[in-house]
């Protein structure tokens, strides 16, 4: 097995590049990855496609990302959230894309992608403007649309913990997008609060095996994206 563990998060994101496609860990704050994040702004890629369950809060994170211009497209479930100031201006003013896609729909476009499994039909969205020009078909007496595979050229995710073969556990609701964003990605890139020796996780907590681990680096004291936004801070 190869040591996973990069020194500083700017090498862990150096080589994401104009154009990729980049799924972004998190449910709200919880299991974001911001530091991760931060670095992609300072890297500097831009007309990036971004797939995360929302569009991010404030001006720090996902929202600073965005509103520093990186981001040509996102494809997500909540686009408008209570904390999303950002997002919403671009979009009305046409400076960015959207891809709306239900929250059940994305996980499993994910999970699907990950599984290379290139397309399914879900009765999700049949009969709303979501499903407009889209294949649809009928099984049993039911109308189902059919929704492609998500797959990514990176994905920057967070754990709780790691070891040097890329072996991870998250904590609690943090686990989220995750684990299938994981697998839908080329390269997937990791922040853990922690990284632990060789055999110090128990197998069968273990929720995503290295073999879907490229790289990991430790930010030991990670900063809460909540705590940053109520305070009003910015990125950069």
């Amino acid at each position: 097995m190869i040591d996973k563990r990069i020194a500083s998060l700017a090498e862990a994101v150096a080589d994401i590049f104009d154009g990729a496609t980049v799924m972004i860990g998190g449910f709200g704050e919880a299991g974001s990855p911001i530091e991760l994040i931060h670095a992609l702004i300072d890297q500097g890629a831009g007309n990036l496609t971004v797939v995360n369950n929302n569009t991010g809060s404030g001006h720090v994170g996902l929202a600073a990302l965005i509103e520093n211009g990186q981001v040509r497209k996102m494809i997500c479930s909540y686009p408008r959230t209570l904390g999303s100031k950002v997002f919403p201006e671009l979009y009305r003013s046409g400076k960015i894309k959207l891809d709306l896609v239900p929250q059940g729909t994305l996980a499993e476009r994910i999970r699907a992608g990950g599984a290379g499994i290139p397309a399914f039909y879900t009765p999700t969205s049949v009969g709303t403007p979501l499903a407009e020009g889209k294949e649809q078909r009928n099984f049993a007496g039911r109308d189902y649309v059919m929704e492609h595979g998500l797959k990514a050229d990176f994905a920057l995710i967070k754990c709780q913990q790691a070891d040097c073969h890329g072996n991870l556990v998250y904590n609690k609701t943090a686990r989220n997008f995750a684990p299938i964003m994981a697998m839908a990605a080329k390269t997937t890139i990791v922040q853990t609060n922690a990284q632990v020796e060789l055999g110090a996780l128990d197998p069968e907590v273990v929720v995503t095996p290295g073999i879907f681990v490229d790289r990991i680096v430790t930010v030991s004291d990670p900063a809460q994206e909540s705590k940053l936004v109520a305070e009003g801070r910015r990125y950069p």
